[in-house]
């Protein structure tokens, strides 16, 4: 099996359970071997008191991207530790992209930078995820 043709069958097998961000209208856009981007609308509903996106639903969007991102190599991955930045206020109505980017991986831990930008390309938030694999397999394959 190819490394995206692996990391596309964890991706469906995922998001198949990811009960979560598709409740908050998350879409996986694109998928490879340590990278993921998902956007998700913001909508009335993840406004907070001052008018704009509480950094809470900001922090899911980029927390499942990592997660996707870490999860492509057919071991199941877990987030060990996370911190994110908010550089600029999200818009209601405005469409955000998380992009997820490995940026090491060394045996069962890794590092994830996602970057989460508004509709015009403007950075809204820097994520960054360490993650942990533990025992287990999305689908059953000798030596992932």
């Amino acid at each position: 099996m190819t490394p995206q043709a692996r990391a596309e069958r964890c991706a469906k097998l995922m998001w198949e359970k990811d009960h979560a961000s598709q409740s908050l209208g998350m879409t996986l856009i694109a998928i490879a071997p340590g990278n993921a981007t998902l956007t998700m609308q913001v909508r009335d509903d993840m406004l907070n008191g001052h008018g704009i996106c509480h950094g809470g639903y900001i922090f899911t969007l980029a927390d499942s991207a990592f997660a996707f991102a870490c999860n492509t190599y057919n071991m199941l991955t877990v987030a060990q530790h996370n911190q994110i930045t908010y550089l600029t206020p999200a818009q209601p109505g405005e469409t955000l992209t998380a992009t997820a980017n490995e940026v090491a991986k060394q045996g069962r831990s890794g590092t994830y930078d996602v970057k989460v930008t508004g509709t015009d390309q403007r950075q809204i938030a820097l994520f960054r995820g360490q993650s942990r694999s533990i025992k287990g397999q999305h689908f059953e394959e000798p030596n992932p």
